[in-house]
């Protein structure tokens, strides 16, 4: 099989809030700025690290999941980028070895060493045990060492290296810096495009880099090119529409490819902003913030009738998560705020202040089971029965999310992975 080799690291954390997202764009951006050219990846189903990384490196951010995308896909996405790549990172998920699979297994697989990266508030030579735990929790694992990150002053470095183990490689660490932070929301980060400061916070975070030893490239890692069936062109011809704004962001760029490696063309367009529907076969309302754009969303009543009218007209459509609740007649936000939706669906959706769904599904969809995740902080109430319900991945005493049907639109919480089931795919937006 075809291998090609590309320097590789795989940046992870003891947990969530190390600061895993600001030192993978620093780095991206440094190596940027020296002249390379930088693919970056994310463990697991996130939508909003990819698009701050997508900012930081210049290239599309596609994500790395062993159950929602499958070891050869991830290994035919890695093949694909080292093809013109300098330098490949990969961004973990939450903690090394949280969750199952977790982002070691990943990295195990795929043979890239592990950046630990530490956040050292309240922390000094402690730092140290922690990077050994790391490192040695799991054999074989290849572990490249540790960043602190949150360094207070010049004596905190200095107490932080006197912990360090001599067998584990101290990479340096990065200043405590609010700067260097990027703000959140309930459902993670907020949007690259709403962050005013991102490039200069970006910018900041990539100069500290020089400093440390990432500097330099890492080891090179070899990939390999693992076999793959054609697929067949289901959807040649077929043009489909894709929401596509602050509201609706919720969007795999691996979904993207597939519709076009069926034969689709994609069409966006912006229900904050547009008064009409660009001509299409099919729509795809992907998730996003529609509560945090209820008045503009209420206010566009040219593009509430359009979506009416292609319903009406027979048309499919395919809804995730905030797309579905655009759908249904109102949306109401955590401050009580109601915006009249459009009304496709019958039922309402609220808001709520905590989180609702979460997990991977499996999602019988009416062409095939595709793979999925859900999160969530709202609640739908509609009288609507549900045609399927997802497969949670792990027991739970709650049920999986519904999966609505009503003519040709199919509508659910879950967010699928389109690649999980090209077939199942296709049957979504084929006329």
């Amino acid at each position: 099989m075809p291998t090609r080799r590309c320097p590789a690291l795989f940046i992870s954390a003891p947990g969530s809030n190390h600061g895993k997202t600001t030192v993978t764009a620093a780095l991206a951006r440094y190596h940027v700025n020296q002249g390379r050219k930088v693919r970056v990846f994310k463990n697991g189903p996130d939508f909003l690290d990819p698009m701050i990384l997508e900012r930081a490196c210049g290239q599309p951010v596609y994500q790395l999941d062993l159950w929602l995308a499958g070891e050869t896909e991830c290994r035919r996405l890695l093949y694909d980028a080292a093809q013109d790549a300098d330098l490949i990172l990969i961004e973990g998920v939450m903690g090394l070895f949280d969750g199952d699979p977790c982002s070691a297994d990943l990295a195990e697989k795929l043979g890239v060493p592990v950046l630990a990266v530490i956040d050292a508030t309240g922390v000094a030579q402690t730092l140290g045990a922690i990077a050994y735990g790391l490192a040695n929790f799991r054999p074989g694992l290849p572990f490249a060492g540790v960043l602190a990150n949150s360094v207070a002053s010049a004596r905190h470095a200095e107490m932080i290296t006197q912990g360090i183990p001599s067998d584990i490689r101290y990479f340096g660490g990065l200043p405590r810096d609010p700067q260097f932070v990027f703000p959140d929301r309930h459902l993670g980060l907020v949007q690259a495009e709403e962050i005013i400061d991102l490039e200069s916070r970006v910018t900041a975070a990539a100069a500290s880099i020089a400093s440390t030893g990432l500097a330099a490239l890492p080891q090179a890692v070899e990939f390999t090119l693992p076999e793959c069936e054609p697929l067949p062109q289901l959807l040649s011809g077929i043009r489909i529409g894709i929401a596509r704004d602050t509201a609706f962001s919720f969007i795999y760029a691996a979904n993207l490819d597939l519709m076009r490696a069926l034969g689709a063309t994609l069409v966006f367009f912006s229900p904050l902003a547009d008064a009409v529907l660009p001509e299409v076969d099919s729509l795809y309302l992907p998730g996003g913030y529609p509560e945090l754009h209820l008045q503009a969303l209420q206010n566009n009543r040219a593009m509430q009738a359009a979506l009416q009218t292609h319903f009406r007209q027979g048309k499919p459509i395919y809804a995730e998560c905030g797309g579905m609740l655009y759908l249904f007649e109102s949306l109401t936000d955590k401050t009580g705020q109601r915006g009249a939706m459009t009304g496709v669906l019958p039922g309402h959706a609220c808001m709520q202040t905590r989180l609702k769904g979460l997990g991977y599904q499996s999602a019988p969809m009416p062409g095939g089971v595709l793979r999925s995740h859900t999160f969530h902080h709202s609640q739908i109430e509609t009288p609507l029965a549900p045609i399927a319900w997802g497969e949670r991945l792990y027991q739970s005493t709650t049920a999986g999310e519904a999966i609505f049907q009503a003519e040709r639109l199919i509508a659910s919480y879950l967010h699928c992975y389109f690649p999980s089931n090209p077939i199942a795919t296709g049957q979504l937006f084929l006329p």
